[in-house]
């Protein structure tokens, strides 16, 4: 039984692999405003009232069909707590969309949308699209952000605006269905712009036949290095001086450091048998090799 069950998942993750595009989306807002509930009622369809607050990020996969195309969505559930912020901010790069969610029930998380909508221009990409979301519609007895507040505060930011329900699953999945097409719209628009960074198209003057590139200068070659070193060695040290053993010929010169030396004083400032330490010199034992 465990192995069928290993293979069937092991199918299921292979297909996973198959897919069109993928697109990264971050669910974000304050602490409460039902962003767990959401993501969990478009990727499970399950509702839950006792959840309890994210720490730190999650995230789940779910895989769709839009323009047939398969299209694996990357859906991550972010903490709207202060003290996790900069964690979440780090997973804004790459993100192709958000949802900026707040709660019509309360004030504070509708005031915070401007904070937040600055957040997503300064850790996103430019290109980066936004749903404005104002959750929990169902609770309309408790209602403090009207309708026409939420819209006119999208309008003000360039947002689209949805109201929705993870309790009651109104515009759940319309939202991201939304948030998807206009991320695809937005790749087609590129596509067509022919913007080299989308595109790859090659940009610049083009090499025909009848041009040639530049050959690059010769570099030196080593044995033409070695015999300029020589050459200068021998300029620097003629003939009957001393010479280095590496570039002395065999047999003609003898190398410096093959003659014996000793430690004599000089005679004209102490006798051998008492030599002054500070006026001591080596001179070598044999004049005849010089």
């Amino acid at each position: 039984m465990a192995s069928a069950t290993d293979s069937r998942y092991g199918q299921k993750e292979s297909s996973d692999q198959n897919f069109d595009y993928m697109f990264k989306i971050l669910i974000i807002g304050n602490s409460s405003v039902g962003k767990t509930s959401f993501l969990f009622r478009y990727a499970d369809d399950s509702f839950t009232p006792a959840f309890v607050s994210t720490v730190g990020i999650d995230f789940k996969v779910k895989t769709i069909y839009r323009n047939d195309k398969r299209i694996k969505l990357q859906i991550w559930d972010t903490a709207g707590q202060e003290r996790y912020r900069t964690i979440t901010t780090a997973y804004y790069r790459g993100a192709m969309g958000f949802i900026l969610m707040y709660d019509i029930t309360n004030e504070e998380s509708f005031n915070a949308v401007q904070d937040w909508s600055t957040q997503i221009k300064t850790y996103s990409w430019d290109n980066a699209q936004v749903l404005l979301v104002g959750n929990k519609c169902d609770m309309e007895d408790e209602r403090v952000v009207s309708s026409e507040r939420g819209r006119q505060l999208a309008d003000h930011l360039g947002f689209e605006f949805f109201e929705a329900s993870a309790k009651d699953n109104i515009n759940v999945k319309q939202t991201f269905e939304r948030l998807v097409d206009v991320i695809c719209e937005k790749m087609s628009e590129s596509l067509d712009t022919a913007d080299p960074a989308v595109t790859g198209a090659k940009q610049g003057p083009q090499l025909t036949d009848q041009q040639a590139l530049p050959r690059p200068s010769p570099s030196l070659s080593p044995l033409f290095i070695i015999v300029a070193i020589y050459l200068f060695i021998y300029w620097r040290y003629p003939l009957g001086t001393w010479r280095h053993p590496l570039f002395t010929p065999p047999c003609t010169y003898r190398p410096v450091s093959a003659l014996p030396w000793r430690v004599v004083a000089p005679r004209t400032h102490h006798s051998p048998s008492s030599p002054d330490p500070t006026f001591l010199k080596l001179h070598p034992s044999n004049s005849s090799w010089f």
